[in-house]
């Protein structure tokens, strides 16, 4: 750091008007940002004494000719533990492939976000990662049904449920869940299992979107509507009438956009800026956030009304940290999507790979984990991920207990937790019924299996889905 306890980044860059606004982004965390406009300047200042005291340094790729693999390579030769970001336009698993085996920490994708460009900064000084290294939620597209979200964890499974029964109706949903466990996943599946499956899913972040203009992107304008309206436009919730709108992140949208979201969902009805008559449409809204809404609404930041009518139906999706038994089956899964990407190629995964990140918090949740295997298997040169492919994560790790009575033990890699808090054991019924969740989950529902294994008839493992009160969809 400088001696002010500045953080410092170095932005190579050759446009005057990105330098000042990501500078001026940077600032806000206490960033103190030099400037270098090719690559040449850019080894020229690692010498100096501002060089010599770098946090970080962000790359733009600045045209789609120019190839920055190169220098990419030099300064991480240079600096070998230096945090090294990317910004490109080129939003594909190739460019994350080729960035990250030059030596690239994370990547972001233009056009950039504030709180994107901060969090990615924050994560990438503290050993993570928080840009656009993300193959689950956005570089594999295809959408999981609920049946085929990996997770056996009973509070896991029953948001799943309160979802899969949720998508049958036409209410909104609310979604909370720390970032990174998969809140778009479900919005996904929900829709995707719901009568509007046909029909689009269109996706907003609220978060992204500057306060002027989440009217206008939400319901529309008018040509000559406002200065700079120089043609009329249409509105996402038009975009998504017959369909659904996902609004994520919820809890960032301005307080005058939500008085009018509210009208919105009262009349079902839009009226684009500056026009004169309102349009009827038929959208279903799905709503996901960070944050818990009724803290927000508690501190004024969210109107209780537009809250109300929102949480019709609240699926809480528990961070990764509470289902520690569903971290191996989401490795293997994840790393059998990550296979099927551009330059990338079938890996396992040792069991003392396995038991690292078992072990591990995983305060990113979901995302964390995926970016850390996305990480590995791009690096890896043999057949399976081992704990060496996870330097990282084997740092964080590093002081964490594993005496008795820590969460890993206590739940260890089965996800069946075998004492309470207090010291002591958990009664027969309250394990069977836990261990027929997550056999239920592992076969995915598919129950003449999930008696095989457990060495029962159908009929009794029916029997003992009544006696335990144990909700198949939930399991």
């Amino acid at each position: 750091m400088t001696r002010n306890g500045q953080r410092l980044l170095m932005l190579i860059d050759d446009e005057p008007a990105q330098r000042r606004l990501i500078a001026a982004i940077a600032a806000r965390r206490g960033w103190r940002t030099i400037f270098a406009g090719d690559a040449e300047m850019s080894i020229a200042q690692l010498g100096t004494p501002d060089g010599m005291a770098l946090d970080a340094i962000l790359l733009d790729s600045w045209s789609p000719e120019a190839d920055p693999t190169g220098l990419i390579r030099e300064l991480r030769t240079r600096r070998p533990k230096l945090p090294i970001l990317t910004l490109t336009a080129d939003n594909s698993v190739a460019a994350a492939v080729e960035a990250m085996r030059a030596g690239a920490t994370d990547f972001l994708v233009k056009p950039l976000g504030a709180e994107r460009l901060l969090a990615a900064l924050e994560a990438a000084v503290g050993g993570t990662s928080a840009g656009e290294l993300r193959p689950l939620t956005e570089k594999l597209p295809a959408t999981l049904a609920f049946e085929d979200i990996v997770g056996a964890a009973p509070q896991f499974r029953a948001a799943l449920a309160i979802a899969a029964k949720a998508a049958r109706a036409r209410v909104p949903v609310l979604i909370e869940g720390e970032s990174g466990v998969g809140k778009e996943v479900v919005a996904d599946a929900l829709h995707a299992a719901s009568p509007r499956g046909r029909k689009p899913m269109i996706r907003i972040n609220c978060g992204a979107i500057p306060a002027n203009l989440v009217e206008s992107e939400l319901f529309g304008h008018e040509k000559g509507a406002f200065t700079g309206a120089f043609e009329r436009k249409v509105g996402r919730f038009t975009d998504a009438d017959g369909g659904t709108i996902f609004l994520d992140e919820i809890g960032e949208m301005p307080l005058e956009a939500q008085v009018k979201l509210l009208r919105v969902l009262q009349s079902g009805e839009v009226q684009p800026v500056g026009a004169r008559h309102p349009r009827e449409v038929d959208v279903r809204v799905i709503a996901a956030t960070n944050k818990t809404l009724a803290h927000e609404v508690e501190a004024g930041r969210f109107r209780e009304d537009l809250y109300y009518r929102l949480n019709v139906v609240q699926v809480t999706i528990p961070p990764l940290r509470d289902r520690p038994g569903d971290i191996a089956p989401l490795a293997r899964h994840l790393l059998g999507r990550i296979a099927l990407q551009p330059g990338l190629r079938p890996l396992g995964i040792t069991d003392d790979a396995l038991s690292l990140l078992v072990q591990y918090d995983w305060p990113g949740n979901v995302r964390q984990l995926q970016n850390a295997l996305f990480r590995a298997a791009v690096l890896c040169d043999g057949d399976a991920l081992t704990r060496a492919d996870f330097p990282q994560i084997a740092t964080l790790a590093g002081a964490r207990s594993s005496a008795p009575g820590s969460p890993a033990s206590l739940a260890g890699a089965s996800g069946v937790t075998l004492f309470r808090a207090d010291g002591n054991l958990r009664a027969l019924e309250e394990i069977e019924a836990d261990v027929i969740r997550l056999a239920i989950g592992h076969y995915r529902g598919r129950m003449t299996e999930v008696a095989r294994r457990l060495g029962i008839g159908r009929s009794t493992l029916y029997r003992k889905l009544g006696e335990l009160g144990i909700d198949q969809s939930a399991a």
